[in-house]
This record gives structure tokens, C-alpha cells and sequence, in this order.
């Protein structure tokens, strides 16, 4: 999925770099991912993906009772994770859990994504093709390997 979004990323001329030292954690840890800085906010837009699986017994009474429970879980610790990035950086958790909800910060990345693609490509179609391009990679992903490589308990 990492693959899909930084190809997308590159698509419309914006250079990537894979896990970029020096982005202000102490402890070396860094997102998966970040592009030099954008123009239009002068900072630079980084990511890093978890995939938390909806069945897992750790996350079974709170997606049980809420749709998405488990994403939104991964999305607060990412973003704990990489707490301090925003003053350099725009930072989006990307969040999508095995029963294919998405979280909100995920789906905000696609369509900047998209949004950058479609002024080179003019075509509208962009966000949706990169939607489907992650959705197909998650569930053959799920059905390439047993669900307990996506457990995080």
C-alpha cells in the first residue's frame, strides 16, 4: 500500500523520500514516507500506514459498538507516535482496518493525492482510480495471507 501511494504521489512530479532522517524524532523513529516541501504550505507531507484487524480480540468491543473503531484507534497512535512532526511537516496516519473502513485523515491524503494528478492528467478520475488501486491492495493482501499477519495484539 506504501508502493501505491508513493508511486501516486510521483505521478504528478512530486519527488518522495523513504523514511527521511532527521524529521525531528529523537528516538529515530520517522514516518514511512515524506515529500520535500510543498509549495502551497512550505512544509513537507508525510505518511505512515497501519492496516489493524477488526477482529482482533483488542479491538473486538470497541468495532463491535463503532464502524471504523480500529482504524480511528491507529490513526490517535500514529499521530502520538509522530506528535511534534506538524510545526515541519503535514501528517496523515493513514488508517484503513481489515473490514475496509477508512479513516478520515487516510481518505483527506487520497484526495490531495488525487487532487495534485488530476491537474496533470485532467482527469477527474484520479482520487477514484488511487481509492480502488488501495481497496483491491488491502484485500489481496487479506486473501494472500492469514488474517492473523494483520493482528496487533
Amino acid at each position: 500500500m506504501n508502493d501505491i501511494i508513493r508511486r501516486a504521489v510521483k505521478r504528478p512530479q512530486i519527488p518522495v523520500v523513504e523514511e527521511p532522517a532527521g524529521l525531528l524524532r529523537s528516538d529515530a523513529e520517522r514516518p514511512g514516507v515524506a515529500t520535500p516541501k510543498m509549495p502551497a504550505t512550505e512544509k513537507w507531507m508525510s505518511w505512515d500506514i497501519a492496516i489493524p484487524d477488526t477482529f482482533s480480540k483488542s479491538h473486538l468491543s470497541s468495532t463491535a459498538a463503532e464502524q471504523g473503531a480500529a482504524g480511528r484507534q491507529a490513526a490517535d497512535n500514529k499521530t502520538a507516535k509522530y506528535q511534534g512532526l506538524e510545526k515541519t511537516q503535514i501528517f496523515f496516519p493513514v488508517a484503513i482496518d481489515t473490514a475496509g473502513s477508512w479513516g478520515q485523515q487516510s481518505t483527506e491524503l487520497v484526495q490531495e493525492i488525487g487532487r495534485h494528478t488530476t491537474v496533470i492528467t485532467e482527469d477527474s478520475r484520479e482520487t477514484t482510480f488511487l481509492f480502488q488501486r488501495l481497496s483491491i491492495a488491502l484485500q489481496t493482501e487479506m486473501r494472500s495471507h492469514s488474517i492473523s499477519t494483520f493482528r496487533q495484539d
